[in-house]
Formats: C-alpha cells, structure tokens, sequence
C-alpha cells in the first residue's frame, strides 16, 4: 500500500489533491487541524480509503509525533508522497501588519514545510522513492499588496523547494513546487471577481481539480526527472 500525506487536505485545492492521489492508487492521509466536519467529507469523497490525521502543522512536537506515531503503526510501509498544502493568510498593509500575523502566516507555511518534510525524509531516502510537492501561490513570485507576509512565507518555500531537491535527487527524491493563482475556493472569498478576471489573460479563476492534475503528474514516474521546479498554474497572470 502506498501512503500519501496531504496537509490541510480538508477542504479546497487540498481536497481536490486527496482525491486524486486516491484516483492514482494511494491511501491518503488527511492532514486538518479544526475542521474534523470538513475532513470528513474528504474522507468519504476518497470512499473512505484514507485516514484523518490531526495535528498543527506550526507545532513542531504536535507534526513530530503524529508522523512518528503513525509510523510505529504502520512499521511495514512509510509515507512516500507529502503535499505540503496547509497555509493560512492575514492580509493587511505592512504599517498595519501585527507581529502576531506575520508569525502565524510563517510558522503555518514555512515552518509547517520543515515540521512535516523533515521527519518523513529518511524514509524517502532510505526507500529512494519520494515525492515532495510544496503548494507555494503567485503571491510568492511576483508579492502582492497587502501580502506582504504571504508574499515572504511562499517566497521562502520557493526558495527552500529548489535548496531540497538538490540535497536529495541522487536518491530518487522529487521536490517541485506548485503556484497556482487565483482558484475558486474560501480562500478568493470577499475579493472583486469582476475585477481580477480582466486582469487574467484566460479571463476566469482556476478550479481546485486544476492544481491537483498537475500535483498528481508531479509525483507520477512520468514526472521522475523533474525537480526543482516551481510550476504556476494561474491563467497566464504574471
């Protein structure tokens, strides 16, 4: 059996990940930290072939041993796919930016990525099979106003997806990002559709299934030799 992990899998592009990791053959893990409502309904979209495992992705102790009790649990097999989706905004100016945002939007993003890639990696190696695939955002490409921290917490995941891959390529490890743009879930909600749509060149917003066909392609064999990579998929708005 093979295991994927998908953190905040519970609702939107997470959602739309586990389900097609399921379509691919794997048993997904559900990664969610509030929402157990909403990490059902992702579970019973993946006909129930998965498991619910909750913890905060910030925390490091919390991520250390969920992922270590799992794995004493399942001594036979080991994760071999990790999406690493959770993230959370607090948009604002900078001049009004509280120290306690900045905080939460980097320690759920950044330091999430480190909590949850760190303690799966020897597997990975040890098996020299991995599939790492870091949901970064446009916002960590070009920034955008008002996103100042986003800006720096998917920046920095960028950054660090193109530092892993060559740290762990030698031993049939993976890592690539994925920037999508605006996608039509709770996290677009409460900004001017009308208005961003006529500054995407394919005039609409994403759909979450949108990002999850190229996640699913990433950690396909077809996909082996590529690495390193962050891969927009945002209608051609740059």
């Amino acid at each position: 059996m093979n295991y994927a992990l998908v953190t905040g899998g519970s609702r939107g592009i997470g959602r739309a990940i586990c389900v097609e990791l399921h379509r691919l053959g794997y048993r997904v893990l559900i990664n969610y930290l509030s929402r157990e409502d909403k990490a059902r309904e992702t579970l019973a979209a993946i006909e129930g072939d998965g498991e619910l495992l909750r913890f905060d992705v910030g925390d490091a102790r919390a991520a250390r041993t969920a992922l270590e009790d799992w794995q004493a649990a399942h001594p036979e097999t080991y994760i071999a796919v990790v999406v690493n989706n959770a993230g959370i905004r607090r948009d604002n100016l900078m001049i009004w930016l509280e120290a306690e945002d900045w905080t939460e939007v980097l320690r759920t993003s950044l330091d999430g990525f480190y909590h949850v890639t760190r303690p799966l990696l020897q597997a990975m190696l040890l098996h020299r099979f991995g599939r790492i695939v870091n949901i970064a955002s446009l916002s960590g490409l070009k920034g955008l106003p008002g996103q100042t921290a986003y800006s720096a917490a998917k920046g920095g995941l960028i950054a660090a997806t193109k530092a892993l891959a060559q740290e762990v390529g030698r031993k049939g490890v993976t890592v690539n990002a994925v920037a999508p743009g605006f996608i039509r879930t709770d996290m677009v909600e409460g900004l001017d559709e009308a208005a961003l749509k006529k500054t995407i060149p394919v005039a609409r917003f994403g759909e979450p299934e949108e990002v999850a066909a190229l996640v699913g392609f990433l950690v396909s064999d077809r996909a082996a030799y590529i690495t390193g990579e962050c891969i927009s998929v945002n209608g051609g708005l740059y």
